[in-house]
């Protein structure tokens, strides 16, 4: 199984056979142990599994990713999404100042703790518009909703787009520019 987001693989490889254990079902926990075993987030099924850095994606944008909490700190997929990036062809890949920091979403931490998860998502935003770049990119869309919300609010223009996104991205998909 792959999925697109940390937060999801996460789950399923850490979570759904403590939650079936606790609940007294061992063949469901054995279940859940043989799917985490085969479950993987995006970057590390094409990095890891595939051997795969180069999908053949164009995307001609000025781009800064943030990498998501539960991929860096659950998952420990490390530079694989950057590394995927970096091969995209016409992509200006920016560096995100304090990337390791969390955007403030975190499931329900935003709603149970809105006045710190709101300063955390501004000095997120305050990085990502220091380097001038046109999208932010990261692989858990809760982190993106929340950067882009905060991002739209302002009105900054900055967009937010998976990397799944982007790394699906074709020169064919372009729009043609009209003859002159």
């Amino acid at each position: 199984m792959v999925a697109p987001s940390g937060s999801c693989a996460g789950s399923v490889r850490h979570q759904h056979a403590w939650v079936a254990d606790e609940a007294g079902d061992p063949g469901l926990a054995a279940a859940a142990r043989e799917t985490a075993s085969r479950t993987f987030e995006l970057s590390e099924f094409l990095v890891d599994v595939l051997g795969v850095i180069d999908v053949g994606a164009h995307f001609p944008h000025r781009v800064t990713y943030h990498p998501t909490c539960h991929s860096l700190r659950v998952l420990r997929v490390g530079d694989r999404p950057l590394r995927l990036l970096r091969e995209v062809g016409g992509i200006d890949l920016v560096e995100l100042p304090q990337a390791e920091a969390c955007c403030g979403f975190g499931g329900t931490f935003a709603v149970k703790n809105p006045d710190t998860s709101a300063a955390m998502l501004a000095d997120k935003m305050h990085h990502v518009l220091s380097t001038r770049a046109e999208v932010c990119s990261a692989s858990d869309s809760s982190c993106l909703l929340h950067i882009g919300g905060g991002l739209s609010r302002l009105r900054t223009g900055v967009r937010t787009v998976h990397l799944a996104e982007i790394l699906a991205s074709t020169r064919s998909e372009l729009p043609e520019v009209p003859a002159r």
